[in-house]
């Protein structure tokens, strides 16, 4: 669960590392909306610490890693992963070490091009998810170096 002021690990190659939550959008498909997310949930939230941007003279005549975001951006995110543990339909309860997200254009795109870590295989059991073959994060998922 994601408030506000929630910090999460950003585990896309976008150029952020750390983001804060400022805003949880609303969910019109779930039936109790809270002001917290979970995975699948989108954010808006600020970028707090993003990779230093390279200089023009020192990329040369290649492009290098030219960074999408900057640090005091505001971008939305998708939420792949919460420390919480979740129910799964199963009986398990599962839960990260860590809380994560991966930051979406504004049309609701990833930004990124690579997926650097686990995501919840919850994204793939959302309604209007992965199921079909126009689930809404089914990019995230097969990005995704893991889905557990």
């Amino acid at each position: 669960m994601i408030g506000l002021k929630g910090r999460l690990n950003v585990i896309d190659n976008s150029g952020a590392l750390i983001a804060e939550c400022i805003n949880v959008l609303k969910v019109k498909t779930k039936k109790k909306s809270t002001g917290f997310a979970t995975v699948g949930d989108e954010i808006v939230c600020v970028i707090n610490k993003a990779r230093p941007a390279l200089r023009a003279e020192s990329i040369g005549p290649t492009t290098g890693n030219i960074q999408k975001v900057r640090r005091g951006d505001i971008r939305r995110a998708v939420v792949v992963r919460t420390r919480k543990s979740e129910l799964r339909p199963d009986g398990r309860y599962v839960n990260f070490d860590d809380s994560a997200c991966v930051l979406l254009n504004p049309k609701g795109e990833m930004i990124g091009t690579r997926v650097n870590g686990i995501v919840s295989s919850a994204l793939r059991d959302l309604p209007g998810g992965a199921g079909g073959p126009g689930g809404r994060w089914s990019k995230v998922l097969a990005l995704a170096t893991k889905v557990v």
